[in-house]
């Protein structure tokens, strides 16, 4: 058993990701090219992973699927590295997902959006409160879209529920971001959550946002890792090359359509061997041309 303190140690440091969920070619759970993804993934040194995270396309799991994808993720990295899982949606849905995560022998949960339905700012505070108190694992809030929370709530829920030891921003705004970082201090660990975190890595480094999630992480494992590491030294010749190089435009592809961020992920993972299949709907695949450009960028990485 991994403690919330314990784990707040452990993501406050080091690279973050979430793999991606494998599915054939109908739409299903592929649990044996899944297990075989985390084998590859897990030696290149990443903190934690976040099964069924946005990424992982949590959104478009059944409970079936969910419960499939956090055993096969914990029984698979056992002693490896800590799996830490997405739960989200309405309040009960969310605690029924937590819970099953805490089952299963996840670490920690990743509480994202509750989706569609608009909130006040004390209505999200009782849903995290809510969740937090289901569970006795560390809970990470992720601050995104219609889930946002500020400073002054979140300090009354980190003093309600110990076991709330994270946050992570999805939202980029600087001021929202400053004020939760001072006001909370060393209370909770901060986590980048932008989509492509790494282009605003270093500013978030300057803000006392040190970690972040990194989604390319599924593809290029070895340039996501040379990446961070260069962020934490402050190789800014290394940073600045990396952006210009790749980021800046594979940022260019993936902002082609809505919901690209999951989809030339997932486009990566197959043009380096490691299919994991389609996305599901509502999301939509690269065309062609964009994997072709996807393809290109890769290349001139050199091997992962």
């Amino acid at each position: 058993m991994t403690t919330p303190q314990e784990l707040k140690q452990i993501i406050s440091e080091g690279l973050l990701s979430f793999p991606v969920t494998d599915f054939d070619a109908q739409g299903n759970f592929r649990p044996d090219t899944y297990v075989k993804r985390l084998e590859w993934l897990a030696p290149y040194g990443a903190s934690a992973l976040f099964a069924a995270g946005g990424t992982g396309e949590f959104f478009s799991l059944t409970p079936d699927d969910y419960s499939n994808v956090i055993r096969t993720a914990v029984e698979t990295c056992a002693g490896k590295v800590p799996i830490l899982a997405g739960a989200g949606g309405p309040t009960r849905m969310a605690i029924a997902y937590a819970q099953e995560a805490q089952r299963l022998g996840a670490k920690g949960v990743l509480l994202m959006p509750h989706y569609l339905t608009e909130a006040c700012e004390e209505g999200i505070a009782n849903h995290i409160e809510e969740v937090c108190k289901a569970v006795n694992i560390g809970v990470i809030v992720y601050n995104r879209a219609n889930s946002r929370i500020g400073a002054n709530l979140l300090e009354r829920v980190v003093d309600r529920c110990p076991n709330l030891i994270g946050f992570k921003d999805g939202v980029g705004e600087i001021e929202a971001m400053v004020r939760v970082r001072r006001k909370l201090g060393d209370r909770l660990a901060y986590l980048g959550g932008l989509p492509t975190a790494e282009v605003y890595a270093a500013a978030y480094k300057a803000l006392g946002v040190p970690v972040y999630s990194s989604a390319v992480f599924n593809f290029i494992p070895r340039t996501a890792m040379a990446f961070y590491r260069a962020v934490a030294a402050d190789d800014h010749a290394t940073v600045g090359r990396l952006i210009d190089e790749f980021f800046l435009p594979y940022l260019d592809i993936r902002n082609r359509r809505q919901g690209y961020a999951v989809s030339i992920v997932k486009a990566g993972a197959r043009l380096v061997g490691h299919d994991a299949g389609p996305v599901r709907a509502p999301l939509t695949d690269l065309t062609e041309d964009e994997m072709e450009k996807l393809d290109a960028l890769i290349r001139k990485l050199g091997p992962q």
